[in-house]
Formats: C-alpha cells, structure tokens, sequence
C-alpha cells in the first residue's frame, strides 16, 4: 500500500472517532509514516488516549499500555528475568514495551529513572536486560501522553527523552459543531468499540518504506539546515535543534509530501511539520510554564526569516 492510499484510510477511519481534530489526525499519521514517535499534551479529558487506541486498532497492530506512576520500575517497562523454581533457571518474562504500539500515560508522572527505561527501545528498537539485547518489532511506536497543568507528583522529561519525541502535539478543545457530533455519536454506543482494522502490519511497512523514497532536492535540505542552524545561534534559546532534529524534519517533510500526494518534497512541507517537530527540541531562555508557545513564536519567526527556495 503506498503512503497516500494508506493515509487516507487511517485517517478517514480515525476521524470517525476523534471529531474536528483531522489536523491532529492528519500529523500522528505522519509520525506513523515516519516510524516516529508521538508526544500528546494537553489537558485531561481531550481524546489523547482515545486518538491513540484509535489508531492501533486502525493498523490492526499488537497494543499495550502502561500507566505511569511514582512507584513503577524500569523493569516494568521493559520486562525482568524470573527465577523458574520448577526449572532451576531464570527466564525473560516480556514487558509491555514488547507491542506494536505503546501508549505511555502520564509519562511524567513516572520518575527519571523510570522514564530512562524508554531510552535505548524508542531510538534503538531494542531491550537490554541484564547484558542480554532484544530487539523488537517494526513497527514500533511510542504514544505518550502528559498533563501540562498539574505540576504536583510529575517529573518534567529530560531533553534527552524529549529529543526522542518525533513530534509533540496538542489536542486542544473541539468546536461547538464537533462537540455535538460527539454527543449524537456516543448516545447509544461506543465508535471506538466499533472500529475497524482498515491496514495490517505490512501495510504501515510498506507506506513507511515508500515515504522513504520521495525525493528532496539539495535546495530544500539546505533550507532544513538553515532552519536547525538557525535556532543554534538564536539569542533567545538556550538548547538549539540537534542533528536528529533535522532527521526528523526532512523525514516528516517526506511523510507530509506523501500524504499531499506527491513525490518529491516542497518548503511547504517542511513548513507545515516544523513546529510541531522542533518547538519541543529548543530550550528558550527565561520561559517557564509558557515554554511551548515561546518556543512556538520563536520557530515562526525563524521560518518567516529564512528565505525558502524556488523549486519547480
């Protein structure tokens, strides 16, 4: 299936269930096409975790979750070696990072070294427990979700841990339109429970392959590293963009010129992806509980100052 029939699908089938977010929508299938994965902040109650449900049963994908809490383990996450006393030996009991598609809820209620626990499977694809690697599944896709309000038993994310993040989104309140569809459309039954599989596992393999191969001119990663460049010196941030920043903006640049229908990459493109790939990959000096949208502000004024190139 290539990248566009295969967006289309997923997003039509998802939209059924998460009413007037199709903008959302559209960028978590983006990082699904990317093999990236997906930050989602917003207040409690938005469909983050519905979105995400939404989407495994839509690929037909292998789904676990983990609730975060203070008092989880690394172990937890990733799994531990159980002493057999029938056998005499220890055997690797998996941990629910073994899936497809894991969603992370409340990751930041989890402590650092919880969380470091995702590290090594969310850049590497594989598990290390006691010297002895795993590798897991493709694909494999962390869905984490946090609450940007509560402050109390939370543990912000490291910008190491938040530089795995493809992309960082916000669901944000639906419209008063949307809103009533979503009441007639749960009066008597559950969309979520009636969704249908409209992929499968090779499917996504080979829409992510495909998007693999759309064509960037020179011009237009020059114009990426512009941009990367760009925040590395900026007087207001503090943390500029690291290379597998630009990684990820060429790569959900393809992924954003597939889902449009073409084979070859525009700046459009990559402007359209740019904030919600770099704004949680600069550390702005002086913001605080704001940070996002400092950063938000200062990513649009280096996208307005760059000049993009001509390409026809």
């Amino acid at each position: 299936m290539d990248a566009k029939t295969f967006a289309e699908k997923l997003l039509g089938n998802v939209t059924s269930v998460i009413r007037g977010k199709d903008d959302v929508v559209e960028k978590c299938v983006i990082c699904v096409l990317s093999g990236g994965h997906i930050l989602l902040e917003d207040v409690p109650g938005t469909g983050k975790t519905t979105l995400i449900k939404a989407l495994a049963k839509s690929m037909d994908l292998p789904f676990s979750r983990i609730q975060f809490t203070p008092d989880l383990l690394p172990s937890d996450v990733t799994g531990a070696n159980i002493f057999d006393q029938k056998t005499g030996e220890f055997i690797f009991r998996p941990g629910p990072v073994f899936t497809g598609i894991l969603l992370a809820d409340e990751i930041n209620r989890a402590t650092p070294r919880t969380q470091s626990g995702l590290l090594e499977c969310m850049e590497e694809r594989r598990v290390s427990v006691d010297g002895e690697t795993r590798e897991l599944q493709e694909p494999f896709l962390v869905a984490a979700t946090q609450n940007p309000v509560e402050i109390q038993g939370t543990f912000p994310l490291p910008e190491a841990q938040l530089d795995r993040f493809f992309m960082r989104l916000s669901m944000g309140y639906p419209d008063a339109a949307s809103e009533r569809e979503m009441l007639s459309g749960r009066m008597k039954t559950d969309p979520l429970a009636e969704l249908k599989a409209v992929a499968g596992r090779e499917d996504v393999l080979s829409a992510q392959a495909s998007v693999r191969e759309i064509h960037m001119e020179d011009a237009v990663k020059d114009y990426i590293l512009q941009i990367v460049a760009a925040t590395r010196r900026h007087d207001r941030i503090r943390l500029g963009v690291s290379p597998r920043g630009s990684i990820a903006l060429m790569r959900a640049s393809q992924a954003k010129a597939a889902v449009s229908g073409r084979d070859y990459v525009i700046p459009e493109d990559v402007k359209a992806v740019a904030a919600d790939v770099l704004c949680h990959r600069i550390s702005c000096k002086g913001a605080t509980h704001n940070q996002m949208e400092t950063a938000k502000a200062i990513i649009d004024n280096i996208l307005a100052s760059v000049q993009a190139p001509a390409i026809h």
